[in-house]
């Protein structure tokens, strides 16, 4: 399970180093190899190899009308590997999807990670924290 955020930044090759703490887990559960691709909500999902390939499974078996999010998920599903400094090199087309430019949030997600520009994420969550809990949070006690 990953948790926790990391604040990091990309070098100018676009590649991002991935905080210690994840690199073991990274290595024993899916020897280095991570899939990559784009998150509705404008930043990137990062996933092991063995979880993407449960969710690109379940993304696979949705009916025709969710066509466009098969294309979206498996059509911009790009398969990567930590190197051996812990880095992972960020595709020109997912930085440029998701505004990845120098500053980024590594969001541990349980199953995966959520890479976000660092500025778009801070406002996505102040946003967040000014609206209402949503419903299913409105029973959750803290």
């Amino acid at each position: 399970m990953f948790q926790g955020a990391s604040s990091l930044s990309l070098d100018a090759k676009g590649r991002l180093a991935v905080p210690t703490r994840h690199r073991e887990v990274l290595s024993a559960c899916a020897a280095g190899q991570l899939t990559i691709t784009k998150h509705p909500h404008g930043c990137l999902m990062v996933f092991p190899r063995p979880q993407w390939e449960q969710f690109r499974e379940r993304i696979a078996a949705l009916p025709m009308s969710a066509q466009w999010w098969k294309r979206i998920f498996l059509g911009n599903a790009m398969d990567c590997e930590l190197d051996s400094a812990g880095r992972v090199l960020i595709a020109p087309e997912l930085r440029a999807a998701a505004n990845l430019n120098k500053e980024a949030v590594l969001l541990g997600m349980g199953n995966h990670f959520e890479l976000w520009d660092a500025q778009a994420y801070a406002a996505q969550e102040a946003e967040a924290m000014r609206g209402e809990l949503p419903e299913a949070l409105k029973d959750f006690s803290f």
